[in-house]
């Protein structure tokens, strides 16, 4: 279970994402009119700016661990898990990650081509294209953020409950296979000892002399 060690980063980047937005929230109604308009556009849209690029940073961390974990819960589940169960509601939660997975994936593979396609541009053209490449990028993948922060709660809470339920297997059954090596060692029929060596004949004794 090699993919139990990303849980740790994925169950961060979750929380750390729903900072992002519960930061947000807390402040956007007041810097809108009694419509819902803001009062100033610019602060309203760098607050948004800040929200999108702090959410899409960490849902980077599940385009680079989460379909590694997402497919070892898959691997380690078994039918009854999501019929019913400790993880049954979260292993159905997660039908639709695939897609947020892919469609993010498809933002960073975009913003990779845009990069390359930079490349070698003069320092002052590349830093201000950069920047509104990336206000771009993160205000497209806020909804899919938004969505891993949603699914990924649900990915790590399997996949805890799937490792730790392989640590609580492993020891019953090296313990089955002790118990039964054992039984098997006194079950064999004893070996009876070997034949003394016959004598060879190639050889024969000498006849004693007559008298």
């Amino acid at each position: 279970m090699a993919w139990r060690r990303h849980l740790p980063a994925l169950a961060s980047a979750a929380a750390s994402i729903n900072e992002a937005s519960d930061a947000w929230d807390a402040i956007s109604d007041s810097l809108c009119d009694a419509d819902g308009w803001p009062l100033d556009d610019e602060v309203y849209g760098n607050g948004k700016v800040k929200r999108d690029a702090e959410a899409w940073r960490h849902a980077e961390v599940f385009l680079d661990h989460g379909p590694e974990v997402l497919a070892g819960v898959r691997a380690a589940a078994d039918g009854p898990d999501y019929v019913e169960g400790p993880i049954s509601d979260d292993l159905r939660r997660l039908r639709g990650i695939d897609t947020t997975l892919l469609r993010a994936g498809a933002i960073r593979h975009e913003w990779d081509q845009v990069m390359a396609l930079m490349d070698g541009s003069q320092p002052s053209v590349l830093h201000l294209y950069q920047e509104r490449a990336e206000e771009h990028r993160n205000s497209e993948g806020w909804h899919y953020a938004h969505e891993l922060s949603c699914q990924g709660p649900a990915l790590v809470r399997a996949g805890e409950y799937l490792a730790d339920r392989a640590d609580t297997e492993r020891p019953a059954q090296t313990e089955r296979a002790r118990v039964a090596l054992t039984r098997s060692t006194h079950n064999t029929p004893a070996v009876p000892p070997a034949s003394p060596p016959v004598p060879s004949a190639s050889h024969p004794p000498t006849p004693g002399r007559s008298r």
